[in-house]
């Protein structure tokens, strides 16, 4: 994740009711709205999250980027540059997750994390399904409801269940 400027703080640039921001660095002139989660993660310059939207610990969100109302981004996702995400995007980090094993909670050795990486400049489709250990490309396109399962190539738009290109696309 690059950021336009080395200045980073604690807090956003706006005030807003009903937010948990707890171990996070902003970049300059980055607004949360209300009832938002943000802890242990990184945000960009510039960067707009709405409301209702999770960033877990581990997650970099890169400068310039549109995060729309409940989104959740999980540990070990990356968000590049310039980055729109819509509505009710979901990212998965855990190929198998589970509740529990042999009847106890499950630990986080319990599992293994699968970071992902959205290229500078793409666009999440509302109630897009993102899965984990991907690579979204540079400018990539995801459509509304995709569940995508395997890597989205740059300049390439995905759409439907499983993500598919659609005829045309790059």
């Amino acid at each position: 994740m690059r950021s336009s400027s080395p200045a980073m703080s604690q807090s956003p640039a706006n005030d807003a009711p009903y937010r948990l921001i707890e171990d996070v660095t902003f970049g300059e002139n980055v607004v949360v709205y209300s009832f938002t989660n943000l802890y242990g993660c990184q945000i960009g310059d510039n960067t707009r999250i709405g409301p209702f939207v999770e960033i877990q610990q581990g997650a970099r969100i890169g400068a310039n980027c549109k995060i729309q109302s409940h989104a959740v981004i999980c540990t070990g996702i990356e968000i590049e540059d310039e980055v729109f995400v819509s509505h009710g995007v979901i990212f998965i980090n855990d190929k198998f997750p589970r509740a529990t094993v042999e009847g106890s909670l499950q630990a986080e050795s319990d599992w293994e994390l699968l970071p992902t990486t959205v290229g500078r400049g793409a666009a999440l489709g509302s109630g897009a399904v993102i899965s984990g250990g991907l690579r979204i490309g540079q400018g990539a396109m995801i459509g509304a409801g995709a569940v995508v399962t395997r890597d989205v190539g740059p300049g390439e738009t995905v759409v439907g269940n499983p993500a598919r290109p659609l005829s045309g696309s790059k």
